[in-house]
């Protein structure tokens, strides 16, 4: 059985920097498109990130371009989300998802999620 967990999340000041890490258990990661989205209560879930199974291609949303930065590591089965100079509207619940399908998949296309981690950013 595939499990993600996620950890790292926290409550932040504006313009900290903050490091998400993804494990993955019960299946090699290495064939995996892995992505990152983030969820409020009032709203979808966002695509963030996502990285190609080979680590070769990534793929970001226009709000955190530059910002953020993925990345993964398959000898680990981790896969990473360095996020800086961080805003209010970043705070979110973030979660780590796999897909067999390309880099530019949606969200519907991921078939694996983790429970999530908080990230709460302060003004």
């Amino acid at each position: 059985q595939v499990h993600l967990v996620e950890s790292g999340g926290g409550l932040v000041q504006a313009g900290d920097s903050l490091t998400l890490t993804c494990v993955e258990s019960g299946r090699p990661m290495s064939l995996w498109t892995m992505g990152w989205f983030r969820q409020t209560p009032d709203r979808e879930r966002e695509f963030v990130a996502a990285i190609s199974w080979n680590g070769v291609l990534t793929k970001y949303g226009d709000s955190v371009k530059d910002r953020f930065s993925i990345s993964r590591d398959d000898a680990k089965s981790m896969v990473y989300l360095q996020m800086n100079h961080l805003k209010p509207d970043d705070t979110a619940r973030y979660y780590c998802g796999a897909t067999g399908a390309p880099l530019d998949s949606p969200r519907e296309r991921y078939i694996d999620w983790g429970p999530g981690t908080q990230v709460t950013v302060s003004s």
